[in-house]
């Protein structure tokens, strides 16, 4: 693996493990709460928008790379930037419950963790 290409993989990876902390600072322990805390909110959806990015990257440097899904997380990075007025909560909530804990594994096998 490339230099790049491990500083994008360490990027999505502290990206992930910020959004961990943020929930648990924020004491956010369900979706009603993270739908209360807008600070947390908007800390969440700009890591989002950082592992979008990454992503993106990674998908042009490394065609063969190991991310589920790639296509559809740098979509939704495209319309966090510029369709921000459009994201629902009820969107973002299962990404943070059900495809974060699946992209950090990956992203730490890549890793070679």
């Amino acid at each position: 693996m490339t230099e790049r290409l491990e500083g994008l993989y360490a990027d999505i990876l502290r990206a992930v493990e910020l959004i961990e902390g943020f929930l648990v600072q924020g004491r956010i322990d369900g979706y009603e709460a993270y739908t209360k805390h807008a600070m947390v909110r908007s800390a969440v959806e700009r890591q989002l928008g950082i592992i979008g990015e990454a992503v993106n990257k990674i998908r042009k440097l490394d065609p063969d790379h190991p991310i589920p899904e790639a296509d559809r997380i740098v979509q939704f990075r495209n319309r966090l930037i510029h369709s921000y007025d459009t994201i629902d909560d009820q969107f973002v909530w299962p990404i943070l419950q059900k495809h974060l804990p699946v992209l950090k594994q990956v992203v730490r096998r890549a890793l070679g963790g």
